[in-house]
C-alpha cells in the first residue's frame, strides 16, 4: 500500500474530481431532459426533480429520452466501477479496498452536491429531495441524507487505513461484515422503499428517517465492535494477507 497521507489525499483528490464531472454531466442531463419534463408538466421550474416522468411518458416523448435513460443507468454502473477501481489500485486486502472505496465515494458524493450547487445553484437546501440512484430502482431522499453517510463512510475509511498504518489493523470477522453489509442494505431499503410510487409519477412521501438511522447504526456498531482491542482469535475475511492483532491488543 502507497504511504498513507499519498493513498488518502490521492483518493480524496480522485473522489472529488469525479464528483465535478459527475456534477457536469447532470447538468448537461437536465437541459436535455427539460423539453420532456415541459411536455408532460407545463411550467414546473427545472429545479423541481419531482414527479418524475413515468416509463410510458419517456417512451411518449420520443426516440431520445429511452435511449438516455439507458445510458444513464450504464454510466452510474460505471461509476461505481470506477470508484472501486482506484480502491483496488492502493488496497493490498479487503478491508483497504472496503476502506479506500469508502473515502472514495464519499467524496465523491458531498462533491457531486458542492458542485451542482457551484453550477446550477441546485440543491435548495440540505433537505430537498434528490434521485441518488437508478439501480436496480429509483433511490430517493432528502440531500442530507446520502450527504450524513459520505461523512460517515470518509471518516470510517479515513480511521481503518490508519490503523493499518501504525500495524493495529481493524480486523473484521465474516459476522462482522454481515452486520456491516446488512446496515448498508437497510440505508438503501430506506432510500428505496417508495420506488414504486416514484416510478408511477408521485411525489415523495417523507423520508424515513427511523430505517435510515437503524441501518447507519447497524453499520457504525458493527465496525467499532470490530475495531475495538480483540484476542488473536479475530477471523479475517478471504485475504490471507490481512494482518492478524497482536496479543498486546
Amino acid at each position: 500500500m502507497l504511504p498513507l497521507k499519498r493513498t488518502i489525499f490521492a483518493v480524496l483528490l480522485f473522489g472529488a474530481a469525479f464528483g465535478y464531472l459527475e456534477a457536469a454531466v447532470v447538468s448537461y442531463l437536465r437541459d436535455l431532459h427539460e423539453p420532456a419534463r415541459q411536455q408532460f408538466h407545463p411550467g414546473r421550474p427545472q429545479g423541481e426533480l419531482f414527479p418524475l416522468l413515468t416509463l410510458d411518458q419517456v417512451r411518449a416523448s420520443g426516440a431520445v429520452q429511452p435511449k438516455t435513460l439507458a445510458i444513464e443507468i450504464g454510466r452510474e454502473a460505471a461509476t461505481l466501477l470506477m470508484l472501486a477501481a482506484i480502491a483496488l489500485a492502493v488496497a493490498h486486502n479487503v478491508g483497504q479496498w472496503a476502506a479506500a472505496f469508502a473515502i472514495a465515494f464519499g467524496a465523491w458524493d458531498i462533491a457531486f452536491y458542492v458542485f451542482l450547487k457551484v453550477l446550477l445553484d441546485w440543491p435548495a437546501s440540505l433537505f430537498t429531495w434528490d434521485i441518488l440512484f437508478l439501480l436496480p430502482v429509483p433511490w430517493v431522499g432528502p440531500v442530507i441524507a446520502p450527504v450524513i453517510v459520505s461523512v460517515v463512510m470518509i471518516g470510517a475509511g479515513i480511521y481503518h487505513l490508519s490503523r493499518e498504518a501504525v500495524g493495529r489493523p481493524v480486523v473484521i470477522r465474516r459476522i462482522q461484515w454481515l452486520g456491516i453489509i446488512g446496515g448498508a442494505v437497510v440505508i438503501i431499503i430506506a432510500f428505496a422503499l417508495d420506488y414504486d410510487h416514484i416510478m408511477h409519477g408521485g411525489m415523495p412521501h417523507g423520508f424515513n428517517w427511523g430505517m435510515f438511522a437503524l441501518g447507519l447504526g447497524a453499520a457504525l456498531l458493527t465496525y467499532a465492535i470490530a475495531a475495538r482491542p480483540t484476542s488473536p482469535a479475530a477471523r479475517p475475511l478471504l485475504s490471507a494477507t490481512t494482518p492478524r492483532p497482536s496479543p498486546d491488543r
